[in-house]
């Protein structure tokens, strides 16, 4: 229990409160931009670090790695702070994207996160998410939880881009990670409401 609250308190500082210092030590004397481009550093460098601890490869940790590669390319293309902002908060949108087309696929992208999650529980664990897609109700859940989070993280980015233009660039580094973590916490939330309703495995 320790463990786990000293790597929240890692993360969250990772997320939220270093990429607003080093934007606030950067911006006054480099600009606005430079100021972004640093305070994207810190969750790109707590990201790897995990990726790099758990040494996994699997379903969930090319998402994760394929969004730092995006963020990095948005962030390296330059432009004024806004487009910076908006490129950044667009990779959570195009993950939303994948998952809407996935949907024409015979086993949506959904599926392929569970199946990583269920296949570090073994191979038992793996076998009963495997016989709970072959039936109605196991693909029924599926497309809709794809659909849920297709339409849930493009809301996201939406929000988020809104907020670009609504706040000034300190108070968004500051509260953005915030409301992010929260709509997806709600996600999280829908999902795991969701399966316990249908009884999945």
């Amino acid at each position: 229990m320790k463990h786990i609250s000293i790597n929240l308190v890692l993360e969250l500082a990772a997320n939220i409160l270093a990429p607003w210092a080093v934007y606030s030590l950067l911006a006054p004397a480099h600009g606005a931009t430079i100021g972004l481009i640093g305070s994207a550093l810190p969750p790109l460098l707590w990201s790897l670090f995990e990726l790099a601890r758990t040494r996994r490869l699997d379903s969930v940790s090319v998402i994760v790695l394929a969004g730092i590669l995006l963020t990095v390319l948005a962030t390296m293309l330059g432009g004024s702070p806004k487009l910076l902002q908006i490129r950044e908060n667009a990779v959570s949108g195009l993950v939303g994207i994948a998952f809407m087309a996935s949907l024409l696929l015979r086993r949506p992208l959904i599926y392929h996160l569970a199946a990583a999650i269920f296949a570090r529980q073994g191979p038992e664990a793996l076998a009963r998410l495997e016989g709970f897609i072959a039936t109605p109700r196991g693909i029924g859940f599926f497309r809709r939880m794809t659909l849920f989070w297709g339409i849930g993280l493009i809301l996201q980015t939406s929000v988020m881009i809104w907020l670009v233009f609504l706040w000034p660039i300190g108070t968004y580094l500051l509260l953005s990670p915030v409301i992010g973590y929260g709509m997806l916490g709600l996600l999280f939330a829908g999902t795991f409401w969701y399966r316990r309703r249908v009884r999945m495995i």
